[in-house]
């Protein structure tokens, strides 16, 4: 389609010398987001044997403009192309409709799509839920009993984890170069070893940490780790490996076209709140089976009561006593995920660099 716009791709890592510890510097960093398997050990998350069809409409939406936060006129290309997106994929009434890629991602290229992990994390608690397999408002000890001195113990619930409700001493401040995210960061082996520091790795951190003093399930409180612990949480209900429980009650039922991969500690343990790259088709493919209440390719993928539990409940006071406001303004790679199911409608974009939305004219 006209839309799109591919370019030639980066060099290897091994010409670049791109490291974890450099990608916010280096030119080439947007190549780091695509090419995760080449810096990080990854689980495989196994695509469907006959992947869902998708349906083509596409429309040309370059030059469809609209107003930015300063009032002034911005076309979708220019708008783009001013975030650095790598691609996005718009989907109307069960059709793609546009489809727009760049430095290097195609079609058929998993990319990183760091917290936008959670959702599908979230999502596939309720497949588990709904399969008997896990209990949403049982302790999070009952699956992890060794958890039970560190913040997830005691009065701490499976559903505190699925609606960011810890009562959890954790400043998710992603340009702090020391502190709880780079600690965090080190023992999921995304950032480089400090010799100061003994190593650690994922599981053995999310046992230190420690409550803030609030009670669970009365703040939101937008820490990565809980979705980390909901993933560990999976594997003790199931008995398998993160990545095996998301193809086998989600990717695979849900028609993926393609592998998804996450990354994984020095133990295995995948980075389940950032971690997976997948193809914009495939998620192109999860909005438009969460639009249609949890149906995929005329099956019921998410049970519909889970469906309903997202879009109808939550706490408003939780929310409005939460940190949201001080976490997203902040400058990161972006990644966006707009329904809207009213008017049948789905937006699944990327972008690589550290982005103001406002400045970029979002």
């Amino acid at each position: 389609m006209n839309s799109r716009r591919i370019m030639a791709a980066f060099p290897s890592a091994a010409d670049e010398q791109v490291t974890l510890a450099n990608w916010r510097q280096h030119p080439f960093n947007e190549w780091a987001f695509r090419n995760v398997r080449e810096l990080l050990p990854t689980a495989n998350i196994a695509r469907a044997a006959a992947p869902a069809p998708l349906s083509f409409a596409p429309r040309y939406l370059d030059d469809l403009s609209f107003a930015n936060p300063r009032g002034e006129t911005v076309g979708v290309g220019e708008a783009l192309r001013a975030s650095h997106t790598d691609g996005i994929v718009v989907s109307h009434r069960g059709q793609v409709a546009f489809e727009w890629y760049a430095h290097g991602l195609t079609p058929d290229t998993p990319h990183l799509i760091f917290s936008v992990s959670k959702s599908v994390a979230g999502t596939l608690g309720g497949i588990l839920a709904d399969h008997g397999k896990l209990d949403p408002d049982a302790p999070v000890t009952r699956y992890i009993p060794e958890m039970e001195s560190s913040v997830y113990g005691g009065s701490c619930r499976v559903r505190h984890l699925l609606d960011m409700s810890v009562g959890i001493r954790f400043d998710e401040d992603y340009m702090a170069r020391d502190g709880d995210v780079m600690n965090y960061r080190r023992s999921t082996g995304w950032e480089l070893p400090d010799p100061a520091i003994p190593p650690s790795n994922l599981r053995d951190y999310l046992r230190t940490l420690r409550p803030n003093g609030a009670p669970h399930g009365e703040t939101f409180h937008y820490v990565s780790t809980n979705t980390d612990v909901l993933g560990w949480v999976y594997e003790r209900a199931c008995g398998l490996s993160y990545a095996k429980i998301l193809s086998h009650y989600l990717w695979q039922p849900m028609g993926a076209e393609h592998d998804a991969y996450i990354t994984v500690d020095s133990r295995g343990a995948g980075r389940v709140a950032g971690g997976i790259c997948a193809t914009l088709r495939d998620l192109a493919r999860f909005g438009e089976m969460m639009r249609n209440h949890g149906i995929s390719n005329g099956r019921q993928v998410v049970p519909g009561w889970w469906i309903d539990d997202i879009r109808q409940n939550g706490n408003a006071e939780a929310w409005s006593r939460g940190d949201l406001t001080k976490v997203f303004p902040r400058q990161l790679p972006q990644q966006v995920v707009h329904a809207r199911p009213a008017r049948n409608a789905f937006c699944r974009g990327r972008h690589p660099w550290p982005v103001d939305l406002h400045r970029s004219g979002q």
